[in-house]
C-alpha cells in the first residue's frame, strides 16, 4: 500500500477538500474525457447528490464544479480570473474550455442539487454530463469525491482503484503492525521508510523540494490568518478571531505572570488562523482534508516556535511520518467527514500531528504509533455537523482543540516506552465501524447536531 506524501498534502483552495477541491478535480477529469471522445459537444450539465447537495452551497460546491468545467484547477487557482470567468458565464451562458470550443452552460438551470437521489458508491456523489445540439446527454460520468481531494469514477471505485496502484515500494505496510515490524527489521524510522517509498516512486530532489513547498504554503497560510480580521463569508457573520488572539499573546510575551496553560492558546491560534483562511476560500494544504487543515500546521509551528532545540530541517520527517499515518487511516477506514464524521477528518489530523511531533522529538516507531493511537482514540465518535454547511462552526475552533490533543498525545507517548493497551490498527478499525454506524444526519449533511440546534442566520 502506497499513498504519497503529496497525495495526503495537496495545495488547493478552501473551504473543503471533498466539496470544493474534489468537484473541481472531477470536472477537470470530465473535460479530459470529452477531449478523448469522438462526439461533438454543445453543452454541459452537473448534478450534485448526497452530502454534496445538502451542504454544497455552504461549501461552494456549485461554484467549484462550474469553475472546474471552465478549466480551473485547485493547484494553480487564480481568484481574479475565476471571478471574471463567472461574471462572463452569468451574462452569456457560454464557456470555452481548452480544446472543446464553445459550450452552453446556464448556472441556474444546468447546475442541479438533487436532494432526493443519493448515489450508491459514496456520500459525496456527482454526475457530470455533456450534451449534443438537441440537448440530449451523449456523455455521462459519475464521480465520487472520497475525501482529501481524492476523486474516483464509479467504475474505479467498484474496481478498488480508490486504494492503490503502481510499482512496488521497499516498505509496503498496510497496517500499523506491519509498519512496526518493518521498522524493527530494518532499523529505520517511520520517516525513513516513508522516504524510501517516496524515492522509489520519484527522486530525492523532488521530494525535498515538494515537502519544503508544502510547509511553505502551510506557514504562509498561518501568517495570513494571523494578519487578517473581519467577517467570514457565508451569512453566519462569524468574526475572524485569530488576529486578535495573536496580537494579545504577542503583547503578553515576556511577562512573568503568564499562566502555563497559555501555550494552549498559541496552538489554537495557529490552527484557527489556517481554518479562517480556509473558510474564506484561501490557499491551504489538505492535512488530510481542508476542514482539518489547521491542526497539523499548528503543531509544526508550535514545535518550531516553542520547543527548545527545534529545527526546520526536521519538518520533512514530521510530514513523512504524518503521511504514513494518514495513509493507514485512509486505506483501512476513511478521511471523509461525509463518510465517517469528523473523527475521520480532525481525528485523523490529530493522529498525524501527534505522530509527526513524537517523531521529531526523538520518539521510537513504537512511541510514534502510540502517539497516533492516543490522539485518534480520543476523537472517536466525533460528528460532522457544520452550521449552515459552512466550514466555520464548529470547524475552526475544533482544529485548535485537536492541535492541543495532538501535542498532549505525543507528550504522553514520549513518557512511555511505546507499549500500550489499544493498538493503532484497532483504533482505526473502531473509527471505521463507528462511522458506518453513525446516522447520516451527523455526517456532513447539516441535518443534525449543532447544524439544527444553532440559528443559521
Amino acid at each position: 500500500m502506497f499513498l504519497s506524501v503529496f497525495d495526503m498534502f495537496k495545495v488547493g483552495i478552501g473551504p473543503s477538500s471533498s466539496h470544493t477541491m474534489g468537484p473541481m478535480v472531477a470536472a477537470a477529469r470530465f473535460l479530459d474525457m470529452m477531449r478523448a471522445s469522438p462526439f461533438e459537444f454543445h453543452g454541459l450539465r452537473a448534478s450534485l447528490h448526497g452530502s454534496l447537495a445538502f451542504t454544497g452551497v455552504g461549501h461552494a460546491t456549485d461554484r467549484a464544479t462550474i469553475l472546474g468545467l471552465g478549466g480551473f484547477r485547485p493547484d494553480d487557482y487564480d481568484d481574479e480570473k475565476a471571478e471574471a470567468f463567472l461574471a462572463e458565464l452569468n451574462k452569456t451562458q457560454k464557456m470555452h474550455p481548452e480544446g472543446l470550443g464553445e459550450l452552453h452552460f446556464d448556472p441556474k438551470a444546468d447546475m442541479i442539487f438533487d436532494y432526493d437521489q443519493a448515489l450508491p458508491g459514496h456520500a459525496n456523489g456527482m454526475i457530470l454530463m455533456a450534451t449534443d445540439a438537441q440537448g440530449d446527454v451523449i456523455l455521462r460520468q459519475v464521480f465520487y469525491s472520497i475525501g482529501g481531494g481524492f476523486v474516483v469514477t464509479e467504475e474505479e471505485l467498484a474496481a478498488g482503484k480508490a486504494t492503490e496502484e503502481g510499482d512496488p515500494v521497499p516498505y509496503p505496510f498496510k497496517s500499523a503492525a506491519e509498519m512496526l515490524e518493518m521498522a524493527k527489521a530494518s532499523g529505520k524510522s517511520i520517516a525513513d521508510m516513508k522516504r524510501a517509498n517516496e524515492i522509489a516512486r520519484g527522486c530525492p530532489e523532488s521530494l525535498s523540494k515538494g515537502t519544503a513547498r508544502i510547509w511553505q504554503v502551510m506557514n504562509d497560510c498561518i501568517n495570513r490568518g494571523l494578519e487578517r480580521d473581519g467577517i467570514l463569508p457565508g451569512g453566519l457573520k462569524v468574526r475572524r478571531r485569530a488576529k486578535g488572539i495573536y496580537d494579545a499573546l504577542m503583547a503578553e510575551r515576556g511577562r512573568n505572570l503568564t499562566a502555563p496553560h497559555t501555550i494552549n492558546d498559541w496552538m489554537s491560534v495557529y490552527a484557527m488562523a489556517v481554518n479562517e483562511e480556509n473558510a474564506a476560500g484561501g490557499q491551504v494544504v489538505t492535512a488530510p482534508t481542508n476542514g482539518a487543515a489547521g491542526t497539523l500546521p499548528a503543531v509544526i509551528r508550535y514545535y518550531l516556535d516553542h520547543v527548545p532545540g527545534a529545527s526546520e530541517s526536521h519538518v520533512e520527517d514530521f510530514l513523512l511520518t504524518a503521511a504514513a499515518i494518514a495513509g493507514l487511516v485512509k486505506y483501512n477506514a476513511s478521511i471523509s467527514g461525509a463518510e465517517a464524521g469528523c473523527q475521520a477528518e480532525v481525528g485523523s489530523a490529530a493522529a498525524m500531528s501527534a505522530a509527526g511531533l513524537c517523531a521529531v522529538m526523538g520518539g521510537t516507531p513504537e512511541q510514534v504509533e502510540n502517539a497516533a493511537e492516543i490522539a485518534l482514540e480520543h476523537h472517536l465518535g466525533m460528528t460532522c455537523d457544520p452550521v449552515k454547511g459552512l466550514v466555520q462552526v464548529p470547524c475552526i475552533e475544533r482544529n485548535g482543540l485537536a492541535a492541543i490533543k495532538a501535542v498532549s498525545a505525543a507528550s504522553l507517548a514520549l513518557r512511555g516506552d511505546g507499549q500500550h493497551f489499544v493498538p493503532l490498527d484497532a483504533c482505526i478499525e473502531t473509527m471505521r465501524q463507528t462511522g458506518a454506524d453513525m446516522h447520516d444526519k451527523y455526517k456532513e449533511t447539516s441535518l443534525g447536531g449543532l447544524a439544527v440546534n444553532v440559528p443559521n442566520c
